[in-house]
């Protein structure tokens, strides 16, 4: 279940557990006693936080039982992290919509990355029982901006009252049929051949299902949450036209998408397993990929096994969802099973970072350890260690808040959260080498060879790493060494910012037998690394937002001044009745000022939309960040920064 905060996601998650008698009552998200809003700050802000899992069965004595896994996933554009998990292990999504705010920004995220990954999605807009709801020109707004590919599968009887009621359309109405024929034929030639022809198929469900099933058409349907309007229609469709997921009987594969804490602090992961059988007691291999992208491995044993929907089972079959205990390592987004395909990102990472210190003085140590635990079990949480203090990345203002509180109530740390700033990043501008090479004749630092050359790559690339010199030339352990270090040293380019849309290559590698172990490698890589973005040159580049200020005719030449005051860079403004559209990009860092100062240009009447946009390059003096890693962009610096940690034991540079 996916939607924008607000769009009654959570209240039709109820209806459809209550409905289908897996809960006695009906439960309130205004009253905070919703079946998968458990936590304490859910229920007070009346909002989903953490993905919550429930189940219902579709009992049918013709077509038999099917047992619905539901993931209510958060709404909140600070949240989008857990529904990032949620993606990997869905069979199929519902796209819910307001009918009376209709298509809002946090819709159309949601649905670009359901269209890119193809995941079958039926849309059901709520609240046709509200003043203000809407249904044609709903239906144009959705297909504006969100989809052309939809289907309508209901009308609206009564809109915008408290009777407001659906009929199913039915393919033997011949005007229903034409309208699905035609659009199904864009993605099907026989089918475009029969409508030409005026030959339309009297059953247009099977293809209505399959093109469905592919993410390429788009059931909606309509209704009310609060009432129950619609919501038979929508298990229908659920039935009907969604198939679920193939599974496999081979080998354990599996996505762990949820991690939560019993009252004794022990941790329960949520895991879809997508092939094999996994048993209480048995052991299991999970992987993850770390923020650097060095990919860790871990084993443990399966303490306790709960089937989601089979409580009595203690068998977990391909396709369920099952909670795991005894796995204290577990963490959001591990892999089961020897998976190369980890998965990557489908929206923006955060794009702000806070400084958090605590109330008390001589809390610091406490208050890194604390984030750090959360960090480890909640992929909405970066922390990065930070001059003596802790940072901590942030999708926005509501994030903070819940992060404040749960730090109170879960390790009783009152913390202060200094002004956010956004997270800028690094990319490479031209080609760089460097080479360490170790000279046995003379005095070395490192007795060691390592050759580095970096690229650009197109933006949203992302970073790769190739070997050039022959892999024969070094033991296994030690090209792991040097792409680890490479993996690590890009967190923190010449400016201190991540470093992204970058290729390395290994092009040199040697080494003095005797003196050499893994770490040397380590250590000498970020050193080389650094001296090859030297001569590359890094540009830092800084987050923006696509936006779309609505403003009325009198205001719109002081709303476009109050833009490019800001740095934003403007499209054509479109009219739309009494109001201009005016579309842009605005540095990340600027919106909140567009916020504040819109209301009193547009005497209250202005509105904004806006969504993670493209980033640009910084204009002006590039910023910096306090560096973590010893600053291997100062040799001096860095070598007394290896010699200091070696005094605690382990391998150097050796001078």
């Amino acid at each position: 279940m996916l939607a924008h905060v607000d769009a009654g996601k959570t209240s039709l998650t109820e209806r459809l557990l209550f409905d289908h008698g897996t809960i006695p009552r009906l439960g309130s998200v205004d009253a905070g006693d919703t079946q998968t809003d458990a936590g304490d700050l859910e229920r007070r802000r009346g909002i989903t936080i953490r993905s919550a899992v429930a189940w219902f069965a579709l009992r049918d004595p013709v077509l038999g039982d099917l047992r619905v896994n539901l993931v209510d996933t958060p709404g909140h554009p600070d949240f989008i992290a857990e529904v990032e998990r949620a993606l990997s292990v869905l069979d199929a999504a519902v796209l819910v919509i307001s009918a009376v705010e209709g298509v809002q920004a946090q819709t159309r995220v949601l649905m670009r990355s359901l269209r890119r990954l193809r995941l079958p999605t039926l849309i059901f807009v709520n609240k046709i029982d509200r003043m203000g709801a809407r249904q044609d020109d709903l239906l144009a707004e959705i297909r504006r901006r969100l989809t052309p590919a939809v289907v309508p599968m209901v009308r609206v009887d009564r809109l915008g009252t408290r009777d407001a009621g659906v009929v199913a359309r039915s393919f033997e109405d011949a005007a229903f049929s034409s309208e699905v024929a035609e659009l199904l034929a864009d993605n099907d030639l026989s089918l475009l051949a029969r409508v030409v022809d005026g030959d339309v198929p009297a059953d247009l469900l099977g293809p209505l299902r399959d093109q469905t099933s592919r993410g390429v058409a788009h059931p909606v349907f309509f209704g009310s949450a609060m009432s129950g309007a619609g919501v038979v229609e929508l298990t229908d469709g659920l039935r009907n036209l969604l198939a679920p997921r193939p599974v496999r009987s081979d080998d354990l594969r599996g996505t762990v998408f949820a991690v939560e804490r019993t009252d004794k602090g022990e941790k329960v992961a949520y895991l879809r397993l997508l092939s094999g059988t996994l048993r209480g007691r048995q052991q299991v291999t999970f992987r993850r990929r770390d923020t650097s992208g060095v990919v860790e491995e871990y084993r443990g044993r399966v303490a306790g096994l709960e089937v989601v929907g089979d409580a009595s089972s203690r068998r977990l079959t391909a396709g369920d969802i099952g909670k795991l205990r005894g796995l204290p390592q577990v963490r959001v987004g591990d892999r089961l099973g020897l998976d190369d395909g980890l998965p990557q990102a489908h929206f923006s990472p955060p794009i702000l970072e806070s400084v958090v210190r605590p109330v008390c003085d001589g809390r610091e140590v406490e208050l890194h350890a604390a984030l750090t635990r959360l960090a480890d079990e909640d992929p909405l949480i970066r922390t990065r260690a930070a001059g003596g203090a802790t940072s901590v990345l942030l999708y926005g203002a509501v994030q903070r808040e819940v992060i404040a509180d749960r730090l109170q109530r879960e390790y009783g740390i009152d913390a202060v959260f200094e002004p956010v700033r956004p997270v800028y990043f690094e990319r490479p501008l031209r080609k760089g080498e460097a080479v360490h090479e170790y000279d046995p004749r003379g005095p070395n630092e490192f007795w060691q060879t390592v050759g580095l050359r970096v690229e650009p790559l197109p933006p949203g690339t992302g970073n790769t790493l190739a070997r050039e010199a022959e892999s024969g030339l070094l033991p296994k352990a030690y090209h792991r060494a040097i792409e680890e270090a490479v993996l690590a040293t890009l967190q923190q380019g010449l400016h201190g910012w991540e470093v992204t849309d970058c290729a390395v290559t290994v092009t040199h590698v040697g080494y003095l037998a005797p003196a050499t172990v893994a770490a040397d490698f380590r250590n000498l890589t970020p050193l080389v690394l650094m001296r090859a973005f030297e001569r590359a040159g890094n540009a830092v580049y800084e987050p923006g937002y696509a936006v779309e200020v609505e403003a009325p005719n009198d205001s719109l030449s002081a709303v476009t001044g109050l833009l490019l005051s800001l740095g934003a860079d403007l499209g054509p403004a479109v009219e739309s009745g009494s109001t201009w559209l005016v579309p842009g990009a605005i540095p990340a860092r600027a919106l909140q000022d567009l916020a504040a100062a819109l209301p009193g240009l547009t005497h209250g009447e202005g509105a904004i939309r806006h969504e993670p946009g493209p980033a640009r390059r910084v204009r002006g003096p590039a910023p910096t960040r306090v560096r973590t890693d010893g600053n291997p962009l100062d040799h001096d610096e860095y070598m007394r920064f290896l010699s200091n940690r070696n005094l605690g034991g382990g391998s150097g540079g050796r001078r």
